[in-house]
């Protein structure tokens, strides 16, 4: 019989936690990894009978890699905190795993909500998505070292997309969209800085435009109106802002590096991945 885990990645998500972990009562096991949470988070997933992984994860991939080898099952379900399963996807995804011709991992189909507005269509360019692949068997499935949404890599065989969809309440309104957009381009952002692979002016904006014309045309944004128009606008912003905040950081990073002699520079270390396994 399969083991089905399910894991939640959160930081100070109080409001929303115990929704999306009432909705995980299928599983076999619910683990909740809490990075740097100053609020009532953790106290919430013990509360609710998940396992919970304390810690310092300034980069996605690390989160997602502590809470998965905290699993115990041979099959993760990973939600965030502002996702919850509807039963008939809980019924599906145990019906998936339990069958011997199961693959190795899965698509999740994604119905994104904006305030009560559901937005099914134009999303893409690394400022949302309508499907994801979130069901896997442990092992299948690993993260790149990047900040915000990191690329993924499989191993095994592809099952295929299930049918029914994750609920996303995305963002509360256009205020929380704009907020969303001018965090992910700071942390994409700072991976260009270290990596130095920030591109040129016309570049982005090229990219910018191919986004754009990719979620308003292709993907069918023009459908949702209004919102679709800033979905596509946003996600055509997105690479020409994360290029210039990384260029940014890195003239800032000169300055410092320049300063006259004499000059006292103090040097924090944060340790980037220490755990803490409570029961």
């Amino acid at each position: 019989m399969s083991v089905l885990s399910g894991l939640v990645c959160v930081h100070n998500e109080e409001a929303r936690l115990a929704e999306c972990l009432k909705r995980l009562a299928f599983c076999d096991e619910i683990v909740v990894v809490a990075d740097r949470c100053t609020d009532r988070s953790e106290a919430i997933a013990r509360k609710m009978g998940a396992r919970v992984v304390s810690g310092i994860f300034p980069v996605e991939g690390l989160r997602k890699a502590a809470g998965v080898a905290a699993c115990r099952g041979d099959w993760i379900l990973e939600l965030d905190a502002d996702e919850t399963v509807t039963p008939a996807l809980a019924r599906e995804i145990r019906e998936t795993v339990a069958r011997a011709d199961a693959g190795d991992w899965y698509q999740v189909p994604v119905d994104n909500f904006v305030g009560a507005q559901l937005v099914r269509h134009g999303w893409g360019g690394s400022f949302g998505a309508s499907s994801v692949a979130r069901l896997f068997r442990k092992g299948a499935k690993r993260w790149k070292s990047e900040r915000v949404h990191p690329g993924t890599t499989f191993t095994g065989v592809y099952g295929g997309r299930l049918n029914n969809a994750i609920l996303h309440k995305v963002d509360d309104d256009i205020a929380d969209m704009i907020q969303r957009l001018n965090r992910y381009t700071a942390l994409r952002g700072q991976d260009l800085a270290d990596s130095g692979e920030i591109k040129s002016l016309w570049d982005d904006l090229f990219r910018g435009v191919r986004r754009f014309c990719k979620c308003y045309v292709s993907r069918k944004g023009y459908k949702e109106g209004d919102m679709g128009f800033l979905i596509a606008v946003m996600a055509g912003l997105y690479p020409l802002l994360s290029n210039l905040k990384a260029r940014e950081i890195q003239s800032l990073n000169g300055v410092r590096t320049a300063r006259p002699a004499g000059t006292a520079v103090i040097d924090l270390d944060i340790e980037e991945a220490r755990l803490g396994h409570s029961a």
